[in-house]
């Protein structure tokens, strides 16, 4: 259950593992999110690296704060701090 509706955004492309353990991530927490594609919509590519600084994929956004890849993640969420961002409410 979501406290209150979040923004979250990744740029991805369609093969990259890592975007797809990024999406499941977020689809196992039921957090809605924004998937840009940047293997079906190149020009986005040059948006993805002006907002993070970096190339590779994927790249994600929670609100306006860059998390950086799927690795980044996951440490976030091992260490408990991922769901608040998110939105997460704990569960009692």
């Amino acid at each position: 259950m979501t406290n209150k509706p979040i923004s979250v955004v990744l740029y991805t492309t369609g093969i990259c593992p890592y975007c797809i353990r990024a999406r499941m991530l977020l689809e196992r927490k039921g957090v809605a999110f924004t998937d840009i594609r940047i293997d079906h919509d190149p020009s986005r590519r040059e948006e993805m690296i002006e907002r993070s600084g970096r190339t590779t994929v994927p790249q994600i956004f929670i609100g306006d704060r860059h998390i950086g890849g799927f690795d980044d993640m996951a440490e976030l969420d091992q260490a408990g701090e991922l769901d608040p961002l998110l939105g997460i409410a704990p569960s009692e």
